[in-house]
């Protein structure tokens, strides 16, 4: 295998490490916590992906656009400013934990000590696709999964929230180490200079708002399902999402691997082909990963979620409408940054916007059946929509050169 294929199969199989670490987390909470516990696990997580998105967004994608002699440095002063914006962030978080009651008040205490580990561990992966070595992301991610089951397997039955959260961020040392000493000989002898992430007018700042109004939006709109109705409609939906990981890492493969492909396919015909070819079987797959998981035996049910189960199987006809649009969806949008790279922005601010007010009107109407249903339902318009404005582009249009960013780990649309 050449040495492009060996780094492309390493991306992928770092994007699916990072994603069975979230999916194995999520799963491995709801069996050792109660319903409420998981609930109020559930949005501390959450706030975390939210986190977690702002940040690929704002220093991630910056990253891995810079070429040249200039990588060193922007690879140390994206760790040093994560680090150092993550420290403040994680202080306002232990304040706001400290005046939660209950179960979520630990757990965001906890978020606030750990968000300083758990956010640098997986900047580190933007750092070594700039540099071209996904390997090493690889092997600190593959460490991060084993140290993360390895440590919340050991937890007894019934564990809190907040010890659930201090345990999964602690486990991220081993990892942080490893990715930092993979980093060093990289970096070494160059100055971090955090001046630019300061500056209007960074490029981080456009990214931010894409992903506000894409992933963020409906994040948010979940977490506030938990602080102004009931935190078990958040334990539920992000129930019934985390049993559709698999799909996430292909969504998140084809954003990170299409355009550069789909660039080499000639005009609009050939590129539309493709993605169409592709938006159908993503569909078709989230339709049966629903299927199988909705005939799936209680018993087994139970021992992948727990007493989350029950509330979360009952999501899952909803949720598998709602991954089997998003598959078209994606593969709508691929198409756009390819042909049409402006024409993204638009179709993102509008849809998220509905999808939010979809997702919040079902849950005044029919509880958390009526905000998957909502999800289902915004994610349909918006994978409509944006076939649409494909249909309406005139050949020929150039196509860009820059490769995106890698994919993040928070999972798509909830």
């Amino acid at each position: 295998m050449s040495r492009r294929g060996l780094a492309a199969l390493s991306s992928v199989l770092d994007q699916a490490a990072s994603s069975a670490t979230n999916i194995l987390v999520l799963v491995l909470a709801a069996r050792l916590s109660s319903v409420s516990g998981f609930a109020a696990f559930s949005m501390v997580y959450v706030t975390f992906s939210v986190l977690l998105g702002l940040n690929m967004a704002y220093v991630g994608q910056s990253v891995v656009l810079e070429h040249g002699a200039r990588r060193a440095v922007v690879c140390r002063s994206a760790v040093a400013f994560t680090g150092s914006a993550s420290v403040l962030v994680g202080a306002v978080l232990a304040l706001v934990g400290l005046g939660l009651p209950g179960p979520a008040g630990g757990a965001f205490l906890a978020l606030g000590a750990v968000l300083p580990l758990v956010l640098v561990q997986d900047g580190l992966r933007y750092c070594f696709s700039a540099l071209r070595t996904p390997e090493r992301a690889l092997a600190a991610d593959a460490l991060r999964l084993v140290c993360v089951v390895a440590a919340l397997l050991l937890q007894p039955s019934g564990a809190s929230p907040g010890r659930l959260v201090l345990v999964w961020g602690v486990s991220a040392l081993p990892a942080l180490a490893l990715g930092l000493f993979l980093l060093r000989p990289y970096v070494r002898g160059v100055r971090a200079d955090l001046r630019p992430y300061l500056r209007r007018g960074h490029l981080g700042q456009r990214f931010v708002v894409e992903f506000a109004v894409g992933n963020g939006s409906s994040q948010l709109a979940v977490l506030g399902l938990g602080v102004f109705a009931t935190p078990l409609a958040v334990g539920a939906l992000r129930g019934a999402t985390t049993l559709f990981g698999p799909l996430n890492v292909l969504f998140n493969s084809a954003n990170a691997f299409g355009p550069p492909m789909l660039g080499r396919r000639g005009g609009k015909r050939a590129v539309v082909r493709t993605t169409a070819a592709l938006g159908l079987v993503l569909a078709v797959l989230g339709a049966g990963w629903a299927t199988a998981l909705y005939l799936l035996p209680d018993r087994l049910g139970r021992q992948l979620l727990g007493d989350t189960w029950g509330a979360a199987a009952a999501l899952l006809p909803a949720t598998g409408a709602q991954y089997a649009a998003m598959g078209l969806g994606t593969c709508a949008l691929l198409t756009l940054r390819v042909l049409a790279p402006k024409a993204t922005l638009a179709v993102q601010v509008v849809f998220s916007v509905v999808s939010v007010v979809l997702l919040l009107a079902g849950y005044v109407l029919w509880g958390a059946q009526g905000a998957a249903w909502g999800l289902a339902a915004g994610s349909t318009l918006k994978a409509a929509a944006a076939w649409t404005r494909v249909a309406r582009l005139s050949p020929p249009t150039p196509t860009p050169t820059t490769t995106p960013a890698p994919a993040t780990s928070s999972p798509p649309g909830v």
